[in-house]
């Protein structure tokens, strides 16, 4: 493809083309800091809503690299009214194309809100950016930050979730963006293009089994166990950083590109907090907006307890998960590792929330609670000997996946080394998977 320049007379700070970036034909918008760091005046910030427009006419994916000190004070209110007209522009494209942003330098004060209108945001190591800055928050709440303490891109790639990734340049970060458009369509009536490998899709796993520990409570990477499954071993992970305690990630399995999600013992053992719930549902949203099929790797105990997670809104968050799950029309794979207990079990797309195909390896246990907790419950007043017995015949009874597969919640229970061969001969029977969506505008699910 010959790059084509947009706009390419008309001035400003913002340079937009129709171009390649690493073998995938994109809308490339690019910010030059190097005139008035990059301010965005009414002729820049239309550049952008011309690039985003040109972006849904032709159906391609919006990258974005930019740096930018804010909307232009030379423009007065003509330069807030421009980024309004981009911010519009862009969130148009939501749902329709990929929107992907690489954060080269500082973006503040208004336009760094196009940061949350993407679908993923990579920063570079010396990137900034926030709403109000270091002056204005000292001058209100007496504290003095640094831009890299205020909102760098450490902050947020570990505390916010704005950033997917940090790259150390420019040149890497692109890159990075490169790869994960090897497993995203060009646009939303595309699929994503089948890559052989050469990995055989009826290759044994029985490492993944071997990577859970024998102790009950003992924790390990689900990465592993991912990476074991996947087409090279190779996991593209997006949002490493934060939420550790869910990983989500693009790979292939036979070929086909999929998203993963899956519960990570290493990090609060597993258990669902708020952050984790919004980057699950973040993930699942881009995965069925882009036309991923999901598998969800299942083991965790339950939702974090605590005063400080249910005052900040555990409920609403949680049902972010939720609802990301059941609107999914993609095709949705499920594996049950080990722990799948409760509410929990419910939000990582357990059957009766929609899922195409569930298993779980005999190691799985599927209840509402473990047996230590229920035992507490149900025999208190009891004596430690009845407790000890009561405990145990729960465990036996219970807290296995044969009881989950006669009533019909796991569609078999497979051992672990057939995992690969499993999920992808139910990969490819639901390639052909179509849902007729019912007319509304959209949900209103939580935000």
């Amino acid at each position: 493809m010959s790059t084509v320049g947009l706009r390419a007379g008309v001035g400003g700070t913002i340079r937009a083309e129709a171009t390649e970036l690493h073998g995938h034909e994109v809308i490339l918008v690019r910010s030059d800091r190097t005139t008035r760091r990059g301010a965005l005046d009414l002729r820049s910030s239309e550049t952008i809503a011309v690039a985003a427009g040109t972006a849904r006419r032709l159906r391609l994916p919006l990258v974005l690299v930019l740096s930018t000190s804010g909307s232009d004070v030379h423009d007065g209110a003509a330069g807030l009214h421009g980024w309004g007209s981009a911010a519009r522009a862009v969130a148009d494209l939501s749902g329709v194309v990929p929107i992907l942003i690489a954060v080269t330098g500082p973006i503040l004060s208004g336009p760094s809100l196009i940061l949350g209108l993407a679908d993923v945001v990579v920063m570079t190591v010396d990137a900034t950016a926030y709403v109000v800055g270091p002056d204005t928050v000292e001058a209100i709440t007496g504290q003095r930050l640094t831009p890299a303490e205020l909102g760098g891109a450490t902050v947020h790639a570990k505390h916010t979730g704005v950033a997917a990734a940090v790259l150390p340049d420019e040149a890497s970060a692109l890159a990075w963006l490169g790869s994960l458009l090897d497993h995203l369509p060009v646009n939303v009536d595309a699929l994503p293009a089948r890559v052989m490998s050469g990995d055989p899709p009826d290759r044994p796993t029985p490492e993944a089994g071997a990577i859970l520990p024998e102790a009950a409570a003992g924790s390990y990477d689900v990465r592993m166990i991912a990476a074991s499954v996947v087409d090279d071993g190779y996991l593209h992970e997006l949002w490493a950083q934060w939420a550790g305690n869910l990983v989500t990630a693009v790979a292939r399995l036979d070929g086909h590109a999929i998203g993963i999600v899956a519960n990570q013992p290493l990090n609060l053992a597993g258990t669902i907090d708020i952050a984790a719930s919004q980057k699950g549902a973040r993930f699942v949203d881009l995965c069925d907006a882009m036309n991923l099929p999901i598998l969800t790797l299942v083991d965790t105990p339950g939702f974090f307890p605590g005063k400080t997670l249910e005052w900040r809104g555990m409920i609403r968050h949680g049902a972010q998960l939720v609802a990301a799950y059941a609107r999914a029309t993609v095709p949705r794979l499920c594996v049950v590792l080990r722990k799948a207990y409760g509410g929990a079990y419910i939000v990582m797309d357990s059957r009766r929330l929609g899922n195409d195909a569930a298993y779980a390896w005999p190691s799985a246990e599927l209840a509402v609670m473990g047996a230590k907790q229920a035992v507490e419950i149900l025999h208190r007043t009891s004596d430690e000997a009845t407790r000890l017995a009561a405990q145990s015949e729960y465990e036996e009874t219970l807290l296995t996946p044969w009881v989950a597969a006669e009533r019909g919640f796991v569609d078999a229970v497979i051992d672990p080394a057939d995992t690969r061969r499993e999920l992808a001969g139910a990969l490819d029977a639901l390639t052909s998977k179509r849902e007729l969506l019912a007319p509304r505008s959209h949900d209103t699910g939580p935000l």
